[in-house]
């Protein structure tokens, strides 16, 4: 990872804890069981980027593009994606844990979440419109002013969404999870 610039390369069992690594792309690159827990890759560019059981938990990418990176089974913990860039800024989670993470105000419509704990994660302002949340746990996530149109919410958890609060129109719930739409007006339902 000395390069500047890195094409079609896999790094595998890197270890890079609280190390700053600036300014560099990575393009079509693959991470695999790589701890990168509080280091600084800001001001960086992942282009097509897979990153598999890796610990990237409390690292920074400010200012650094995320243009269509997979994370698959990571460990995602207090993660500020919302100081990416925002220019073409795609993202997908399978089996990570997010929570803790902010994507506050980010722009990331069709963005796919499927087997991921999201707990205290934070989506204010954000637009998450056909978005899926599959299988997710969202225990004390915070939604506010968060586009969820066609969201879909149908196999997710432990979410209190207001929809007062949220453009909602299209999203969709289970049965179960209704309560979580009405947990702010303290009834019960049987």
């Amino acid at each position: 990872m000395n390069n500047l610039i890195n094409i079609q390369q896999t790094f595998e069992k890197l270890i890079l804890t609280n190390e700053k690594l600036n300014n560099r792309e990575f393009e079509d690159c693959i991470f695999k069981n790589c701890e990168f827990s509080d280091s600084d890759f800001s001001f960086n560019t992942f282009l097509d980027c897979e990153f598999l059981d890796c610990n990237l938990s409390n690292i920074q990418f400010w200012n650094s593009n995320l243009k269509t990176v997979n994370f698959k089974n990571c460990k995602l913990l207090g993660i500020e994606f919302n100081k990416c860039e925002d220019f073409l800024f795609s993202v997908e989670f399978n089996n990570c844990n997010l929570d803790f993470a902010s994507f506050t105000n980010k722009k990331m419509p069709k963005t796919k979440f499927e087997n991921c704990s999201l707990k205290e994660a934070n989506f204010v302002g954000s637009n998450l419109s056909n978005s899926i949340f599959k299988n997710c746990n969202l225990e004390n996530t915070i939604f506010n002013d968060t586009n969820l149109q066609a969201t879909d919410f149908s196999t997710a958890d432990n979410y209190k969404i207001d929809p007062e609060l949220n453009l909602m129109k299209k999203a969709k719930f289970s049965n179960i999870g209704i309560a979580g739409l009405l947990d702010k007006y303290d009834i019960k339902i049987v």
